[in-house]
């Protein structure tokens, strides 16, 4: 009896043994599969959320978020289901910061889930200087900004999986930097040839980052021969599209029609937010029909998009009426539903506040388009992950995530607006 038992007992720890060592190599698995995730895989799959992210907290970008910091947001980030973010400047040490602290959150975690679209600042000779922009001819420092790109993706590419060449960088409203397409189609070009000849990951994507007109969806004077070649060159189109901004430089869409001026403020908004939707899937559109008439079929991704949440200038109270948390919120989630249906990743515009964008003035709202405060409160975007206790024990410089207003949503209500009626465009 007492040897059939020994002979179960040993029966049971093989069986145990056995279990636990197939769990282990699941999870060592996992961790493959996910590092070989590629660029074609990872954008349009709504599982792979995407946002843009700097993680600046003051007022100026000298203050450099810290590894610790950085591991902060990826961790409260990745509980939202977000697995690649945006960035925007290599030169800066945020950015090789942040694919160190990523890397080092993998070697802790199997399971942590995380890519980068790096983003190369590209502008024109003399751009943000006394001098008078040259737009017809680069900046001498665009080499070096393509050149840290290309060592980053080097160092790590199973976390890069995208090079954005510019952000913003050919629509001409960017008087202070933009470039002509040639510039970035010569920059694109390089990348690829890269790619063909073994130096960068096959698999790496190339695109450029930049407003829906830039791509041909606007004015026809971005028609150009270069612009076709690039459209030819990119892996896929990176498009952005801002019914915020719209809302007072083509407010047509915005105003509230006739028909529901009897409506209460809360009908009017929620009508106003589907219009704005209506207004981005129509820019994507463009976007679309102009690459479809060069006889060109590839992806088109959302690189920018969002909604700020307090403007003390043209989308305040005295403008447009568009900015405020709920509107903010109802944009954000009108977008994901839209672009997760249709297998559109979508860079939201963004992950957090920043305060350097408009240093100058705390209210305005360059500085609020993030769905999470600067002191941690999850704005209303946001609040039902609250409640599903996706960030408990999460903490960005020892603030819990809270829900913005405590969660009062008739505190909420009583500070939105609707659309005007009319509204009369005014430049400062």
């Amino acid at each position: 009896m007492r040897n059939r038992i020994s002979k179960i007992f040993i029966l049971v720890l093989s069986l145990i043994f056995i279990s636990c060592n197939n769990t282990s190599k699941k999870k060592v698995k996992t961790h493959i599969e996910q590092d070989n995730m590629t660029a074609a895989e990872i954008l349009g799959n709504p599982n792979y959320l995407a946002i843009s992210y700097g993680g600046y907290r003051t007022k100026s970008r000298e203050d450099q978020p810290t590894i610790t910091q950085l591991k902060e947001d990826m961790k409260i980030l990745s509980a939202m289901g977000i697995k690649i973010l945006r960035t925007y400047n290599v030169h800066l040490q945020q950015a090789s910061n942040l694919l160190k602290a990523i890397k080092e959150l993998k070697e802790e975690d199997n399971d942590f889930d995380m890519y980068v679209m790096l983003g190369a600042w590209i502008d024109c000779k003399n751009a943000f200087s006394d001098l008078v922009p040259d737009h017809y001819q680069e900046s001498e420092r665009n080499e070096t900004e393509i050149n840290t790109a290309i060592k980053l993706a080097k160092q790590y590419p199973d976390i890069v999986k995208i090079i954005a060449v510019g952000n913003e960088a050919m629509v001409t409203w960017a008087t202070s930097y933009y470039v002509q397409p040639s510039v970035i189609l010569k920059w694109v070009n390089h990348l690829q040839e890269l790619k063909n000849s073994g130096e960068l990951p096959k698999d790496l994507w190339i695109t450029s980052s930049d407003d829906f007109s830039s791509w041909g969806g606007g004015d026809t004077s971005y028609h150009t021969k270069d612009l076709e070649n690039l459209i030819k060159a990119v892996d896929y189109i990176s498009m952005h599209t801002y019914p915020m901004h719209n809302s007072h430089y083509n407010p047509a869409f915005w105003l509230t029609p006739e028909q529901e001026i009897g409506l209460s403020s809360k009908e009017k908004i929620d009508s106003g937010m589907q219009r704005a939707l209506n207004f981005a899937k129509s820019q994507y559109d463009s976007v679309s029909n102009y690459m479809k008439s060069l006889g060109v079929n590839k992806p088109i991704h959302i690189g920018e998009t969002g909604w700020a949440t307090v403007s003390n200038g043209h989308y305040g109270t005295n403008g447009s009426r568009a900015a405020d948390e709920y509107k903010s919120g109802k944009y954000y989630k009108l977008l994901r539903e839209w672009t997760n249906k249709n297998n559109i990743s979508c860079f939201y515009f963004e992950a957090f506040d920043e305060q350097w964008k408009d240093a100058e003035n705390s209210m305005g709202s360059e500085n609020h388009f993030g769905l999470i405060k600067l002191n941690g409160e999850a704005k209303y975007a946001l609040w039902n992950l609250v409640d599903q206790g996706v960030f408990s024990g999460l903490t960005r410089d020892g603030n819990p995530i809270t829900k913005s207003l405590n969660g009062d949503i008739d505190t909420l209500i009583k500070t939105i607006q609707s659309p005007p009626v009319t509204y009369e465009v005014t430049t400062p």
